[in-house]
Formats: C-alpha cells, structure tokens, sequence
C-alpha cells in the first residue's frame, strides 16, 4: 500500500519467506539494487518506519511490514495484466511480461508483479515468487501458493534442481553450439548492478547454447538461440553471450554501449542509441521450466510461448514451438 503525504509517499515492504532471517540491508540490497549497501543502511535510519525499531543489522522474517518514507516521483507505466498458465493449491505459475519489475524497488512500487497480484487475485490470495526475472526478461515466473512452498522452492532453486531454458535473440552468427564458461563477479566500472566476467574474483558459471533459427534483418545477421545455464548466477545468458561475441539484441548493459544504461535510467537516451539497440527492451525470454512438484515429488514441465515483440522482430506472424523443439535438439 501506497500513502501520500504531501510530497512524500510511504511504500511498504512485506518481507518475503525466502528471506527469513536475512539482515534488514542485505534484504533492501536486494528489492533496490541501483542502491549501495552504505545508501541503504541511511535510509533504514532515516526513512524507515515500523511498529518497533529496526536497524541495518536487524533480521527479517516473513510477514514483517515496514515503510520506506520518500519524495514522491512518477512511477513509470508498466505492463497490467499476468497470464495464468498453471494454479493449484501449492503452485501458481505465471507468464510475465516484459517491462514489469517483479519486486518493488525505488522507482517501482503499484507496477510490480506483487502488487499486480493483489489486484488481479484479491488481497487474501498468497502468492511468493521463487526466483527473479529481469524486468525486461518475459515469460516464466514461479510462485509458491503457501511460505513452505515458496521456501523449498527457492532452495530448490538455489541448489540448481531447477531445469530452465531461455530464448535469446543475439547478433551475429554464432555456432551451431556452444557452451561459455566463464566466471562472474558483481559490479562494473559504470553500471552498479551489472555484473563482468573475471576469473579471478568471480564464481563459476556456464551456460550452453544452440542456434534454434537464423535470420536477416537490414543486412544484418541474427540468431535465435536456446540458452540453457547450468548456473544461476545474475545476469548470467546476457553476459556470457555478450562475452561469446554476440550480445543479445536491445541489452543496454551488456550490448552496443555499457553508457547507455546510465542514460536510459535517466530518460536521456538518444535516438541513434534507440536504432543501434534495435528493440525497446533486452530480447530474452524465460521459455521452459522443468522441476519436481513440491507437493507430489512428480516432474511438472512449464512453456511459454515466445511474445510477440520478439516474433515481429524475426519477421514470423506465428511462433513454432521453439521449446519443443529444444527438446528434440
């Protein structure tokens, strides 16, 4: 819930269950990324209002609710519906869409997938999301309908249990396959919440790749691929592409210019850097999801199909099975 004061507003926070017991600053490191730790750790001790006093280093549990008070600023307009694909008592599974942050952050709150899931299911319905998306990444999002679930879910998850494949759209002409493996560590020199490639620093992460479909546009070359990480490190498809020498089409970060992420963020992005990014959003997509059901133990396997933007980037009015047909590659 959003209130007003002024020129203020008060945005609230529920804490999550895949976050209990986390410092109160490593949780809001999280739902606001773009913010460093030492800028949280202020506004937790200037701007954060809750029933009893909580300090940077207080440990959260779910159903804690605490307010962050801030000058109040237009919330950029974001996608209002989700598609259902699958409900029962233990899962709901969604197909997000591009532009729709799925926490709140600083400058979304109203447009988030959260909130959007009061308004379409109701204020009593519980449902947790799993695991992130980038906000401009679409399709698949899983959510546990009870705080067990959601926690088991989120370690299943973490434990890499959880089978998952994108589609990308990249420029160039990639192999037919071929895997990237290549360490990760947080941080770039200009962009806070991107991530870099360093061996000596990062984690380990690998992600396997196969060309699904080729294609020409304006004289250039393009390829559909099929990203499959055996990793879940951030940002991990777009990087590793990026670092294979084919970024994916429309990356602000990790595609033409790491600049013009800055710039977008600011709204001052320049047309010419609009055309060499070619789409309004990064074209990757969240397409399968394999993982054993929480309740039952049995495998359960979830599509969706590629969005229309990326279709209409490809030329297709109709999308083939591409998931599908990753299953038979």
């Amino acid at each position: 819930m959003e209130q007003k004061q002024d020129s203020f507003v008060e945005v609230e926070f529920t804490v999550e269950p895949n976050y209990a017991g986390w410092r109160l600053d490593k949780y809001l490191r999280v739902k606001i990324p773009r913010l460093s730790r030492a800028r949280i750790q202020r506004i937790i001790q200037k701007s954060l209002l809750s029933e009893n006093k909580l300090k940077p280093s207080s440990l959260v549990r779910p159903g804690l609710t605490f307010r962050l008070r801030r000058r109040m600023t237009e919330e950029p307009e974001t996608p209002s519906t989700l598609v259902e694909l699958y409900r029962d008592d233990a899962l709901l599974v969604l197909d997000k869409p591009a532009g729709l942050p799925i926490h709140p952050t600083a400058r979304y709150h109203h447009g988030t997938l959260v909130m959007l899931l009061r308004r379409q299911y109701g204020e009593g319905f519980q449902a947790w999301p799993a695991h992130r998306l980038d906000r401009e990444t679409s399709g698949i999002v899983v959510c546990g309908r009870t705080s067990d679930v959601a926690r088991a879910l989120m370690k299943d998850f973490c434990a890499g249990r959880v089978q998952k494949e994108y589609l990308a759209i990249c420029e160039g002409s990639p192999p037919d396959s071929f895997e990237v493996d290549a360490a990760i560590a947080e941080g770039s020199a200009k962009v806070r919440i991107a991530v870099r490639i360093d061996p000596r620093l990062g984690k380990r992460a690998l992600t396997r790749f196969a060309v699904v479909r080729r294609f020409e546009r304006d004289g250039e070359r393009f390829a559909l691929v099929r990203a499959r990480p055996a990793t879940g490190r951030q940002h991990q498809i777009r990087v590793h592409l990026r670092e294979a020498g084919f970024p994916i089409v429309g990356d602000k970060i990790y595609g033409p210019d790491e600049g013009y992420f800055d710039r977008f963020s600011k709204r001052s992005l320049e047309p010419e850097a609009w055309l060499r990014l070619r789409l309004p959003r990064h074209a990757l997509h969240a397409a399968t999801i394999r993982f054993a059901h929480p309740s039952t133990g049995a495998a359960v396997c979830f599509r969706s199909p590629l969005p229309d933007d990326l279709l209409n980037f490809m030329q297709l009015e109709r999308a083939p099975d591409f998931a599908l047909e990753a299953d038979q590659g």
